[in-house]
């Protein structure tokens, strides 16, 4: 079992606990920024990087990955709960924990139950497109709270996007000052000196600002006064029928989570050369969202850019996690007055230009680029949640996967070398590498597994072969199963028609290179007997097939 705080050493332990100073100035301000996404109060942010943050730094295996809310979680957060109670009230409060308990549990039984493949599920164009929706829902709330126009946060896309156009007429001037040089501040340090923590530089200049001058007063919204202490343990005391209302948001933060999360994780593990366990960490993830629920937070995620921060700092152990919380600890103990008067377009400059990567611009593009449809895929995935929901979204997001799950699937590679019905000739210098054939014999090699999507595409496609090559051309058929991993019922039964069809045209059948299993499972659902199945040597079908084909290929050893 790999022991916690994995890769520490005296020679690394300087840079680690610098690397820990730089994520605190760094999620300090992005999770006060994303609880208020979520309709919570600032506390609700920073409680997840003390309790959740060491039990996940303890039990995951990656040694560099941060765990924490983000964006796309805290969008998902209020509206899945934003529906269920009003932001801002103990109730919804409440559910935001329940939420987080329910992924937790989910999370330790995808480790378990060793299914963190399901997360697969959500390929890129849908990851793309869902966290593409949640991004733009985000930024329309921010670039209210920039511009000083009061919006409805819990109403949808479009009732945020009215809101701001008719509210454009009551925006302060000192907010959009303030926004406007947070975000050339951000912007212009992340081109030339990304090591400098700027969202902490931003956020003590314009809290500076706002009290020198009182722009409080003149309009500015600030934090307001932020609960000092440590957070409490408590436990979400709801009804069963909220419990089970959570359920759907919760499994897609759960799957959302699990997609990214182990994708950032295995990444970062190939690239330093330790170790990579995925269902160790999405038991970590379980840990850590139970912790959050019962201390008042919310949901817990991956965060791409704290990690890759961490990389850039030099981190390769989960230490700047510990210094965090300790961090953030002191913080809440004996600093919450210095957050009071934080400006509310700092923040929302910060949240903003922190989501423009998730917006999923040049992702976009580049599916335009290389695949049409796939780009279809994430473009109705993206227009689904933000106009619709993301629980729609998440929903609409596994369909797209199974239709283009499906799409692929029905079309497989199959290979076809036909001979050409003369006695005396053979095409063996026409055979592409891998594949001999002989006069009567037609070769077919399957590449995917038979099953219900394609059973039907490859019967069709072993008749169509045999047509084309004439009347009485055809004496043998020949079916290459090395790329045929399973048989589904469906499958077997179209391959039985076959059988028949082959049996009433006089063309017998064989199997080459058939792996053990599908070898077993051919057997089992009667579709072969041993003798139907050729060695696998060239020399022997040849002997098998036409005594007149003495040749032999060099391009590979066996059929």
């Amino acid at each position: 079992m790999q022991r916690p705080l994995a890769g520490l050493t005296t020679r690394n332990l300087a840079t680690e606990l610098t690397a820990g100073v730089t994520l605190l100035a760094i999620a300090i301000p992005l999770n006060i920024g994303y609880a208020q996404i979520a309709g919570l109060p600032a506390t609700a942010g920073l409680y997840a990087l003390i309790v959740p943050t060491v039990v996940y730094a303890l039990v995951v295996s990656s040694r560099q990955l941060v765990a924490s809310p983000d964006a796309a979680a805290a969008a998902l957060v209020a509206s899945s709960v934003g529906g269920l109670a009003v932001a801002g009230s103990a109730d919804y409060a409440t559910l935001a924990l329940a939420q987080a308990v329910i992924c937790g549990v989910l999370f330790i039984l995808l480790a378990v139950f060793k299914l963190g493949f399901l997360a697969n599920f959500l390929s890129k164009p849908i990851l793309v497109g869902f966290v593409g929706g949640l991004a733009l829902d985000i930024m329309v709330s921010q670039i209210a709270k920039m511009l000083g126009v009061s919006i409805d946060s819990g109403k949808e896309f479009t009732g945020k996007v009215a809101d701001l156009v008719s509210g454009l007429g009551t925006l302060n001037g000192w907010s959009v000052l303030i926004s406007v040089c947070s975000v050339a501040v951000l912007l212009a340090g992340r081109a030339f000196l990304r090591a400098v923590p700027w969202a902490l530089v931003v956020l003590v200049v314009s809290t500076i600002a706002v009290v020198v001058s009182r722009l409080d007063q003149q309009g500015v919204d600030v934090l307001g006064e932020v609960p000092a202490g440590a957070p409490a343990f408590t436990w979400p005391m709801i009804d069963w029928t909220m419990w089970l209302a959570l359920v759907p948001s919760a499994i897609a933060l759960t799957l959302v989570t699990t997609a990214e999360g182990l994708l950032v994780s295995r990444s970062y593990a190939e690239k330093h050369g330790y170790p990579f366990r995925a269902n160790r960490d999405l038991l970590a993830f379980g840990v850590a969202n139970v912790a959050a629920g019962a201390q008042g937070s919310f949901s817990v995620g991956s965060s791409t850019s704290r990690t890759a921060a961490m990389d850039q700092a030099g981190s390769r152990t989960q230490l700047p996690a510990l210094v965090l919380a300790v961090g953030t600890l002191l913080l809440l103990l004996f600093g919450t007055a210095l957050l009071e008067d934080i400006p509310s377009p700092a923040i929302g400059a910060i949240v903003g230009v922190a989501i423009i990567p998730l917006l999923g611009i040049r992702d976009f593009a580049d599916l335009w680029r290389k695949d049409r449809f796939e780009f279809l895929i994430g473009a109705t995935c993206f227009l689904v949640t933000l106009f619709i929901g993301s629980i729609p979204g998440i929903l609409v997001a596994f369909v797209l996967a199974l239709i283009n799950l499906a799409k692929r699937a029905s079309n497989p590679a199959i290979d076809v070398l036909e001979s050409s019905g003369d006695p005396g000739e053979s095409l063996l210098e026409d055979a592409p590498a891998g594949t001999v054939t002989a006069p009567g014999v037609i070769v077919i090699r399957l590449a995917a597994p038979l099953f219900f999507a394609n059973g039907a595409v490859f019967t069709g496609a072993v008749k169509d072969a045999v047509r084309s090559a004439g009347d009485g051309a055809v004496r043998h058929l020949v079916v290459d199963m090395e790329a045929v991993t399973d048989v589904d019922i469906t499958g077997a039964e179209s391959f039985a028609s076959l059988k028949e069809w082959l049996a009433d045209h006089s063309i017998s059948l064989a199997f080459s290179r058939v792996r053990p299993n599908t070898l077993h499972r051919l057997t089992a659902l009667g579709l072969l007997d041993a003798e139907q199945v050729y060695p696998t040597n060239r020399a022997a079908l040849a002997d098998l097939t036409a005594p007149a084909v003495q040749r032999r290929s060099t391009e590979r050893e066996g059929l």
